[in-house]
């Protein structure tokens, strides 16, 4: 890029952050106005109901003193003030008026300004007796006319507005009625609702706030004369009247705005909207809070900003890679004669490569094929094994009763020779269940070599151990094994097929007599079953050394053994484990806790009623 170019683009970039600059104070103008105009509508909706809502309060007590003033009651009071009873009856009267209104007092005061009856005259600050004739409501309602004024009272130091209304009988004016509303209710529902709200009286002291460092202030300077008339009425009995430190001034769009001090010392600025509330003479303020404003104001141009930045910076982004690409198409054609050089080379080199790898993949089937032999010798060579172990088996277990069987033949002819037909019938009968026994070895050694082709049916487990405990019979007698059984009453009911299930038994025994014949000291097998819901747990512990945790994730996977060479090919558990899965169960091995491997096979449950439908 050449010096002019950098130069041009740094005058473009210049460029563009002047008006980027430009617009986002625009921007930021535009949005504050907008927040501002949010605002104050806001404003304006809480101000029109805080004033309805103080107007509607009032309007409610304005009529009640005239109604109270025609009330016989307080007109025989009134006609003879000293009488007791009429004043018991009075403040009775007054007392259920004003908890049935909501009033804060409600009292009757003689022409005179002193007050005869009042609804607190059982209470410690007690209106009766007091002289309120300074108060402009007794002189207004002495004059004719409703009373009205609001102040804080010299008994009570409460907060109030007071109605007051002349009770005349006939042509003379015997007193005034006096309602007083306790304005801190409405007050505290305005903090309660979070708004900030402020009414200030005629002469602009505030006698409403949400700040109570601001009530009996000013927002203006002083004026004696409103402060003597002040004094003079005990609006606000003894209380200092002090002034406000605030600033007036404008926001963007016209809006008035007031800055004033904060609790925290600090200052805040508020948006101020006002009314004027002519019947009671009071000016209402709602202050809102305009630091949201201005950070709404900010969010918003710094989102728009940010996305003019993104703009910008992605257009620049695609200039630069452009530019690149341009770079990098030259670069291309400058290579590509060298790349087309190369082509040829490299093409026949993967001819002569392509053929290399097509004589590697015959190698590799070739091998693959080997293995495969290699494998099934190796099965053949465990299933030649296999039948060595059992042909040694079945020529131990049938010698023993062939040997019997001979030497009770032998017996039988000598007790025919003596005609002792009872001892050769015992004999003879002897000789029969040798023949049994061989028979049922015989049968169960068949089931146990046959390829079984059965569907899953329900199994006595009973049967399967049985069969398998005389498979296993002859190594059990050899070895001084003792095969313990726990199978509950009634012996459970498996899922399964009775052939295989008796290969499963008969491959768990027998590896477990393998651990034991290895030097185990004691010589006990524990086969229990329990059924636990729709499954049946059977588990086959021994005294031997355990399987290691190394060992146990592998010990199912086939040609893995931990037996010497040529004690196996590593196949029986693989079997086991593939039997068990067809029938829905599992199978795994663990450690008991005070020695020896436990080897446990989960199976689902089946009932006698299904066994015997299906026999």
């Amino acid at each position: 890029m050449g010096l002019r170019n950098v130069r041009l683009l740094w005058l473009l970039g210049a460029l563009a952050l002047l008006l980027a600059i430009g617009a986002t104070r625009l921007a930021y103008d535009r949005a504050l106005k907008a927040q501002f105009a949010e605002l104050n509508d806001r404003g304006a909706n809480t101000l029109t109901l805080a004033a309805a809502s103080l107007s509607g309060l009032l309007s409610r007590f304005e009529r009640l003193p005239g109604l109270l003033a025609e009330q016989a009651a307080l007109r025989a009071l009134l006609r003879n003030p000293d009488d007791a009873g009429h004043v018991y009856a009075a403040n009775r009267f007054l007392r259920e008026n004003a908890e049935r209104s909501g009033a804060s007092v409600i009292y009757v005061m003689d022409h005179n300004g002193i007050t005869l009856a009042s609804s607190n005259y059982d209470q410690l600050r007690s209106f009766v007796g007091g002289d309120f004739s300074f108060r402009p409501y007794f002189t207004e309602a002495m004059a004719g006319g409703l009373g009205r004024f609001y102040a804080m009272g010299t008994t009570s130091q409460k907060r109030g507005y007071y109605f007051g209304a002349p009770v005349d009988i006939g042509r003379d004016r015997l007193g005034v009625v006096v309602i007083k509303i306790d304005l801190e209710q409405i007050e505290r529902a305005w903090a309660y609702d979070g708004l900030r709200i402020i009414v200030t009286d005629t002469e602009d002291i505030v006698f409403l706030s949400y700040r109570s460092d601001w009530l009996f202030h000013t927002f203006g300077a002083l004026d004696p004369a409103r402060l003597a008339l002040t004094r003079e009425t005990r609006r606000y009995a003894d209380a200092d009247i002090g002034a406000i430190e605030h600033i007036r001034d404008t926001a963007p769009g016209g809006h008035a705005v007031l800055r004033a001090v904060a609790h925290d010392g600090g200052r805040e600025e508020f948006l101020a909207l006002r009314t004027y509330m002519p019947r009671a003479g009071w000016t209402m303020q709602v202050l809102l809070p305009t630091a949201g404003a201005y950070q709404q104001a900010l969010a918003l141009v710094s989102s728009v900003a940010l996305a003019l930045g993104l703009l910008g910076l992605t257009a620049f982004s695609l200039w630069q890679r452009r530019r690149q690409l341009a770079e990098r198409l030259a670069v291309q054609q400058a290579a590509a004669a060298e790349l087309e050089a190369r082509v040829a080379q490299r093409t026949s080199e993967l001819k002569s490569t392509n053929i290399a790898l097509q004589e590697e993949v015959a190698e590799r089937r070739m091998a693959e094929g080997r293995l495969r032999q290699t494998q099934a010798e190796l099965v053949q060579a465990g299933k030649l094994a296999a039948l060595g172990q059992m042909s040694a088996a079945l020529s131990h277990e049938f010698n023993q009763p062939l040997a019997a069987a001979r030497n009770y033949a032998e017996n039988a002819a000598v007790y025919l020779d003596r005609d002792r037909v009872p001892e050769a019938r015992d004999t003879i009968g002897q000789i029969l269940g040798m023949v049994d026994r061989m028979t049922r070895i015989s049968r169960h050694l068949r089931n146990f070599a046959r390829k079984p082709n059965e569907q899953l049916r329900p199994v006595p487990l009973v049967d399967a151990v049985s069969g398998a405990r005389d498979v296993l019979a002859w190594r059990l007698d050899k070895t001084g094994v003792t095969l313990e059984l726990d199978l509950g009453v009634p012996a459970p009911v498996v899922t399964g097929g009775l052939v295989r299930l008796q290969q499963v038994l008969v491959n768990l025994i027998s590896n477990a007599l393998d651990v034991i014949e290895d030097g185990a000291e004691d010589r006990r097998l524990h086969l229990c079953a329990s059924q636990q819901g729709e499954m049946v747990e059977i588990t086959l512990r021994d005294h031997g050394p355990g399987v290691p945790e190394a060992l146990q994730a592998r010990i199912f996977d086939p040609f893995f053994s931990t037996k010497e060479v040529g004690k196996g090919l590593g196949l029986g558990l693989s079997i086991t484990y593939n039997i068990v899965r067809d029938f829905g169960g599992s199978l795994r091995v663990a450690n008991h806790p005070q020695g020896g491997a436990v080897f446990t096979l989960t199976l689902r449950a089946a009932s006698l009623e299904t066994v015997e439908a299906a026999e």
